[in-house]
């Protein structure tokens, strides 16, 4: 039974591309179309990257032109840029059109298709000047276009990253966008509400991402799609949890005579983890927003250097004090001195902690990898082997 414009577009918003691709086949090339452009055009996109290359094509082929040539031009940059988010710019009228001329042809624009502003360009395709509808109502009708447009007007280009892109539109709260090449070329425009509706999926998903969950994955993802998503992370990270019992086991010895230690394990590692997992937040939310400019990345290495140096001695004098007092009630000769390795190991972990918690989402970037991918999965393991490796070897140097 064919699937209603209407319906297929909200049903297609709340799955991953992958799956809102199915459901494209039970609809009329003219349903997809219509709900297609009813969806955020990032979104449209994957969609269409899903889709059997027939129906794809039978899509375009009902599409309007300049929709489909708008299709096919997004489809060439990559993601998170603007060249996904863009719509055909279709209020765009010549500087020497009347005013009289213009408001006519906007009111059968209007027909059709919402008017915010209007472009105009001369006869290359280059943005001279955006007309408002305001200069539209209130200027003389048989005056120019090109004697009321706002000159030299603000432009994404579409090749620019997301972030950056939020950056230079945050101030400036537009509903409407153009887009042009360098050369000011107009080539779309790309509406400030998909935007921010990208950029809060993005950020949505980076939580995901850090521990290994695919982006594409949302509640009505099948359960199969889900595990292959899922399994190949968590096997990597059994292989980083099995590192780090590799090193608890090179020093199984002291462990064997001083039980106690055992005991705070954990103690070490959950709070070494907290500290490297508080130092990443940061990181990314710098990276995500665009506040970690090139050169700044020392900075911020060496603010949570010194953040886990000051929060692991404050919190390496309670862990201290509560291993003295285990110790104590366990009648241990050297507890005082366990006190003390506990408070050292805990600095020392939490510095460690902190400064992965800065370099893993760095290296990734370094690497042109997303900075949030696995990420916790590399942290966990790097503050484990730190805090458990540090904690043990101080008790094996220093207790005889």
């Amino acid at each position: 039974m064919p699937v209603d414009a209407e319906v297929l577009a909200a049903e297609a918003g709340r799955r991953s591309a992958r799956d809102a691709a199915a459901l494209f086949a039970e609809a009329t090339p003219a349903d997809a179309v219509h709900a297609l452009q009813s969806l955020n055009p990032a979104v449209a996109q994957d969609i269409l990257a899903e889709l059997p290359d027939e129906e794809r094509a039978a899509i375009l082929a009902n599409a309007a032109p300049p929709q489909r040539a708008q299709w096919l031009r997004n489809d060439r940059y990559a993601e998170d840029t603007i060249g996904r988010l863009m719509e055909p710019p279709t209020a765009v009228f010549r500087p020497e059109q009347t005013i009289r001329e213009t408001i006519e042809q906007v009111r059968e624009l209007v027909k059709t298709t919402l008017v915010t502003y209007g472009f105009v360009v001369d006869g290359n395709g280059r943005m001279e000047g955006i007309i408002t509808m305001r200069d539209l109502l209130l200027s003389p009708h048989d005056v120019a276009l090109s004697e009321v447009m706002l000159r030299n007007p603000f432009y994404l280009t579409p090749d620019m990253e997301l972030p950056e892109a939020m950056k230079q539109v945050v101030r400036r709260h537009f509903p409407v966008y153009p887009v042009c090449e360098q050369d000011g070329t107009l080539i779309g425009q790309v509406r400030g509400q998909a935007m921010f509706e990208e950029q809060a999926y993005e950020i949505s998903a980076q939580a995901g991402r850090m521990v290994g969950v695919d982006k594409e994955e949302r509640l009505s993802t099948p359960w199969p799609l889900s595990l292959r998503f899922r399994h190949p992370w968590l096997q990597l990270n059994l292989l980083t949890a099995f590192i780090a019992a590799a090193v608890v086991g090179m020093f199984q010895e002291t462990i064997d005579r001083i039980v106690i230690l055992a005991a705070f394990l954990p103690v070490l590692a959950g709070q070494s983890g907290n500290t490297g997992c508080q130092a990443l937040a940061v990181a990314l939310r710098g990276l995500t927003l665009g506040e970690l400019q090139p050169g700044r990345e020392r900075a911020l290495v060496m603010k949570e250097a010194l953040l886990g140096l000051l929060n692991g001695a404050l919190v390496g004098v309670t862990a201290g004090i509560g291993m003295y007092v285990a110790a104590r009630m366990q009648s241990h000769p050297a507890a005082l001195l366990l006190g003390f390795i506990v408070f050292c190991a805990m600095i020392m972990s939490c510095v460690v902690s902190g400064l992965a918690g800065a370099l893993i989402p760095l290296t990734l970037r370094r690497l042109g990898a997303d900075p949030a991918t696995a990420s916790s999965i590399f942290l966990t393991t790097a503050t484990d082997v730190a805090s458990m490796g540090l904690f043990l070897s101080l008790a094996t140097l220093l207790i005889r």
